[in-house]
């Protein structure tokens, strides 16, 4: 999975996504170099949650079934 910037550049690339626990770990490379770990927790789903608002969150559920505009 890669995550994109504003000017369409590749900001990061995630390699795997596992579980320890209650947590989620994610690992990947930022600007296709720095290796990073990043731990999500679930409070801080719960704050990302609040982020997205209600519509956010089904948009979010819908994405997987959306085309990829070009």
């Amino acid at each position: 999975m890669k995550l994109y910037g504003g000017d369409k550049r590749e900001l990061m690339s995630v390699s795997r996504i596992e579980r320890n626990q209650s947590e989620l770990v994610i690992r990947g490379k930022v600007f296709g170099t720095m290796p990073i770990t990043a731990t999500l927790t679930p409070q801080a789903v719960r704050d990302g949650i609040r982020l997205l608002g209600w519509s956010g969150v089904l948009f979010l559920l819908t994405m997987p079934f959306r085309r990829t505009r070009s």
